[in-house]
Parts: C-alpha cells; structure tokens; sequence
C-alpha cells in the first residue's frame, strides 16, 4: 500500500504503515511460550497422568493388615494339642471422634483463655489434652459397665494416634464372656466403641507337651507378607501376627502361619479414614498339622513324673515306624501362660525352676547299665562274650591297682549273659569290656547312630552326644594345656575307663531321646531307629541294617530283659508286683543308675529303658530321672520304672480296646454273597 504523508508549513511530516516489524518477534514470543505451555500441559495431563495419579494415590491411600489365623495341631488320633480361641478386646475408633476432639479442644482453649493462667498451652498440646480427655470418659463408661478400674496410658494413646491412626485403639483387653456378652448387648451399633475379636493360641492340656508343642511370640507382620497381596507402595498399618518361637510352633512355622489379609481405605489431608474401603482381601487360616503324640500316653506319662516332683525325661516310639508317641520333660510350664505373650514375672518363675530346658532332646547324660545291652551286643558281634560263658562275680573287679565295685556291692556269683542283665551285675561287664576294649564298644555305639543327633523334627537338639574313644581323650587333654611332662600320662586311654564305659559311665553322655531310638532298633533287630513327630497312617514299617546277631545270641539279651522285669531279684521286679503287674503284657527292660558331678556334689540318675511285648516290639519307652539330693541312692527300678509302667498300662488298654472295636466291627459287616 502506497505511503501517505501530509506536508503543512512548520509541521512534521507524519507517516503511517500496516503493519510494524517490530511486533514480529514478539508475535513468534508468544506463539512459542503458548506451544511451549500446550506442550507441556500435553505431557503432564497426558503422558505423565499415570506418574502422577500413583503419586496422588500414595498420598491419599493407606493399607491396613490383619493377620490371618495359625493352623491347628492334632494328636495322631485327632485331638485338638494347639488351637485358636477368640480373643476379645474393647477398642475405640479413633478417626470417628474428629468432631468431639474438636469440641474438646474449644471447650478447653476457652477455659484457660477466661481463666487469670498466662501459661496458656500450645495448640499441639491443647490437641493432645482433647484427644486424652475424651478417649478417658469413654474408658470410664468401659470401667462402669463392667466394674473395672482400667487406666488410660497417656503416652501409648499419643504414639497410637501418632503412627496408627487407622487401627482401632484397644481400651480393654483379653474381655472375660460375661463382659463380652454385657457389652455386646449395651454398645450401638453405631458407637465409636466396638469388641473386637481375634485369635490367639489355645491349648487345651495346659502344660501336656509343653517342649514338643511349643510357643508363639508377636511378630511384625510387614516382615513376611504374602505374594500378590496389593498395597506395597502405600503407607502400612499393621496388627500384631505371631511366629513359633519353640518346638513344633518353630519347626513347622511355615506350615501353621495363616496368610495375612488386607484393606486398602483412603483417608483425608488430616490422615482419617473414609469409608468404604477401596480394597479388602480377608486372612486365611494357615494348614493343619498332625502329629504322632498320642495325648493319652502324653499325660499320663506326665502324671507319673510329677509324683516323683523330680526332673527328668521320658520317650516313647511306636517301634515299627519311628512315630513318637509321647515326649516329655519335667519341670515344664502350661502352654496358656505364654499366649499371646508371656509377663517378665512368669518368664522368671518358668526360668528359675528349669522349665524352659527341653531334657529329652538337649540333656546329655551318662546313661548308665541301661547302656549294657548295647555293650552285650558289641561283644557278642565281636565273639568276646558267649551267651553260654559264665563270669564269677566277685563282687568287685581289680583293674590295675583299682577296684571297681558291682552295682550293689554285693558278689553275684558265676553268671551267664542273661543273668548278669538280670541283676544287672557290672563285674561281668567289666571284664568283658575290658576284653572287647573301648573302641569295639565305640563303633558298635556308632553303627546305632549315638554318636549324632536323631534328626526329630525339634529345634534346638544337642549336638552334645559323646561317644568316646582313645583318639578324643588324646584331643581333650591336648585342649586342656597341660604341661608335657603330664600330658603323656593324662592322654592314655586306660582299661579303667573302659571298664566304666561298658557300663555307661565315664566320659559316655546320650540323650533321653537317643536312648529311646536305641531301645526301638534294638527291638526291632535293627541298628537305627529314625523318630518323628508327624503322623502317617500308612507309614511303612522303617527298615535299617540288621543288627548283626544270630537268633540265639538276640535271644539271650532279650531273655535277660524279660528276667529283669519278672525274675525275684530282677533289678525292675517292681513291675512285677502285684498291684503293678500288667496282665498279658510280656515286658523286656533294663534298669541303669548313673552319677553325675554338680557344684553341689555327686548325683544320681534313675533310667529305665524297655520295650514290649517281647513277643512283637511295638512300644519303646526311655526313661531318665534326675535326683535332687546329692549322694542320694536313685535307683532305676525304683524310680524310672513305675513311669514306664504307667505308659505301658495305659497304652496295653487302649490296645484291648481297639481290637475289640475291630472284632465287634468285623462282627456286625454283613456275610459275602454267595456265588
């Protein structure tokens, strides 16, 4: 377009365009920060929508978890050992009482403003007297229905509603069912107070079992959370689980541990809930196990050992198939005190008196002439002892310039294999141990797997077991620095301490359990006897190598076993008696007595090991008892005896009446058809 310009005289010369080139740029300026602002509420709104729509749901969304319940554990028979019992508690929801804090909280800050107090208190402390005041009148309604005198602990309510706000607050716990059933019928539906109810364990025996069931203790539940369960990246509120802390709680912890639940909430900007949940997936009850206790021996075995109010152990198998039928140690503690967890007071009390210590699986111990039939076996297979082959016993056994005494100080006279189990006679184990010698004995103790633990499915089994020999006592006195002009001496393995190892004294320590194990193979005819605590009822029967001995020379010790229940001088005749017998039941046993060096001086051990009935093994029993007096005379007949025979008895009965059932079954199933 042509320029116009007007031209006056005296005035300037005026020009006007279409257009000016200066506003260009500031055309592409704004053009580029308008693509930029589009571009950029592209990528946010768009391609970041999901970035940011996972950081809005971490923020406004919270999980909450709740543990799910352990699996029960039945006898062999199906009789509930351990449970879940509800457990009942009043709680308060805290986030449903935002509108009486802040009531609270006015009310409170107008009386100190009217009061003549400069020291007014800060608004986060006036929040805290608030949330105090009105969660105490809500535990005096609580205190007043049910006539308790329950106390508000100010610091765990400011922790709770600092860290887990979406939990309920408990007010009261562990509710007896009359204040369960009170409450439940006086609180609304729609009251902020509310009985929750949870599990915790239950075990019906009390004490039965105490070391082979075990305990539980609380656990954090984000420690071991399931696979696929929603809600890791939220913020997490979670109730108490538990874990096995002991026994087959421990072992099987995996196995019995429920699956954790959980529920998503979204919550507001003050960190309260809302209502309904976004997600909810419920607990599931964890897996059942069964276990080869058979509860009727358990505590009857138990009876027995308290009567004596002495420690001690007790073992019994099912010889074909390893099971263990009941397992016990004494002192123990009842199950119920620990659940769901266990005060300092009672964990002291169980302490102080030994309750915690498991003496049939961690209790070493020498075990005395028990440990002779083991020492028959050694030098029959060796050809050191002929069943037919008599010792003179005289009563004592000159080893070198020593004497060493029989078992009751008196001489026995000339005595076969059998006979010398019989009365239990040490000279003629002596002398015979001393011909065999000491390793003979150590790898027969061997080849029955003594010298390792069993393998049970128990925690914590001693690896203590020793099985000696010259090589280890050289070992131990070269550990003991001794100078070397006394090592050669001390490091000699001497005939003496073979004579005491033949007849399980000495450096010789097994197990309660061991013992047991050893007592089923030897039943068996077999060298190793695998136990465990689970039950199968096909089982098969546990086959290990043979025991090596010809009929005859197994029938002998078997022979002298059986003589020592029955015979008049038998060392377990006690058994015999007459209100003690145990009609039909044929019985093999050996009695043992062991010393034990304490700090307050020499004490005896009382064993008694057995099986029956002698015509077909199917019960092994090994019991171990612990005097409490030193230098007081415990004899295994005496003592250990009777327990086996309260097994026994009860076991011989409940046999009868199995097999009556199966004849009364088998008598009322209709006759084949005929062809």
């Amino acid at each position: 377009m042509p320029e116009r310009t007007s031209e006056r005289p005296g005035s300037l010369v005026e020009s006007h365009r279409g257009y000016d080139p200066r506003l260009i740029l500031f055309y592409f300026g704004v053009a580029a920060l308008l693509l930029t602002l589009t571009g950029g509420l592209f990528y946010r709104q768009l391609l970041k929508t999901d970035i940011y729509h996972d950081l809005e749901r971490v923020q406004n969304q919270r999980r909450v978890l709740t543990p799910g319940p352990r699996g029960n554990i039945y006898d062999r028979e199906g009789r509930l050992l351990v449970g879940n019992r509800p457990r009942f508690a009043v709680t308060l929801n805290l986030d449903e009482l935002r509108p009486e804090f802040r009531r609270e909280f006015l009310r409170i800050r107008k009386a100190y403003r009217e009061s003549d107090d400069r020291n007014l208190p800060t608004s986060s402390e006036l929040e805290q007297i608030a949330r105090f005041t009105v969660v105490q009148r809500y535990l005096n309604q609580i205190n007043q229905s049910l006539a308790r005198t329950e106390e508000l602990d100010s610091p765990a309510l400011s922790r709770h509603f600092r860290q887990q706000l979406l939990l309920p607050y408990v007010l009261v716990d562990d509710l007896r069912p009359g204040e369960y059933a009170r409450l439940i019928e006086q609180l609304p539906v729609t009251s902020p107070l509310q009985v929750y109810t949870s599990t915790t364990r239950h075990y019906p025996y009390g004490s039965a079992a105490a070391h082979t069931l075990g305990f539980v203790g609380t656990v954090n539940l984000e420690d071991a959370l399931p696979d696929g369960l929603p809600g890791d990246e939220l913020k997490t509120f979670a109730m108490k689980g538990s874990a096995g802390r002991d026994g087959l709680e421990l072992r099987f912890d995996e196995t019995l541990q429920g699956e954790t639940g959980g529920t998503i909430y979204r919550v507001d900007p003050a960190g309260y809930r809302v209502n309904p949940p976004l997600q909810k997936r419920l607990p599931v009850q964890g897996n059942n196990l069964v276990t080869s206790l058979d509860i009727d021996l358990q505590t009857t075995v138990e009876m027995a050992m308290a009567t004596l109010e002495l420690a001690g152990a007790a073992v019994a198998i099912d010889i074909p198939t390893g099971e263990i039928l009941a397992l016990a140690s004494k002192p123990d503690f009842d199950l119920n005190d620990t659940a769901p967890r266990i005060s300092s007071v009672k964990y002291k009390e169980i302490d102080e008196a030994g309750g915690w210590y498991n003496r049939a699986v961690k209790g070493v111990y020498p075990p005395g002439s028990a440990f002779k039939i083991l020492t028959a076996v050694a030098g029959l297979r060796a050809g050191t002892i002929d069943p037919e082959v008599t010792v003179d016993c005289k009563g004592v056994y000159k080893v070198g310039r020593r004497l060493f005494p029989c078992h009751d100080g008196h001489a026995h006279g000339p005595l076969k294999l059998a006979e010398a189990i019989e009365v239990s006679c040490n000279v003629f184990f002596y002398e015979n141990g001393v011909k065999m010698g000491a390793e003979v004995i150590a790898t027969e103790a061997r080849r029955f797997g003594l010298d390792h633990p069993t393998g049970i499915e128990l925690p914590f089994e001693t690896k203590g077991m020793l099985i000696p020999d010259a090589a280890w006592k050289r070992r131990l006195i070269s550990q003991r620095g001794f100078p070397p002009e006394q090592r050669a001496s001390e490091e000699r393995w001497f005939d003496g301490d073979t004579a005491n190892y033949a007849i399980g004294q000495g450096y010789l320590l097994l197990t309660p359990l061991q013992m047991a194990c050893f007592t089923a193979s030897f039943a068996r005819g077999e060298t190793e006897t695998l136990p465990t605590l689970l039950h199968q009822p096909d089982r098969p029967r546990q086959q290990t190598a043979p025991i090596g001995l010809s009929p005859e020379s197994y029938q002998a010790i078997v022979h002298g076993m059986e003589q020592c229940v029955i015979s008049p001088r038998g060392t377990a005749r006690i058994l015999n008696a007459p209100l003690m017998r145990i009609p039909d039941l044929r019985i093999a046993g050996k009695t043992g007595t062991a010393q034990v060096s304490t700090p307050k001086g020499s004490r005896n051990l009382a064993w008694f090991i057995c099986f029956a009935p002698v015509e077909r093994p199917e019960i092994a029993l090994a019991v171990m008892i612990e005097g409490d007096t030193p230098g007081e005379e415990l004899a295994g007949g005496r003592y250990a005896g009777p327990v086996a025979q309260a097994v026994l008895k009860k076991w011989w009965e409940k046999r009868k009446v199995a097999a009556q059932r199966t004849l009364s079954r088998a008598s009322q199933s209709p006759p084949p058809l005929s062809p």
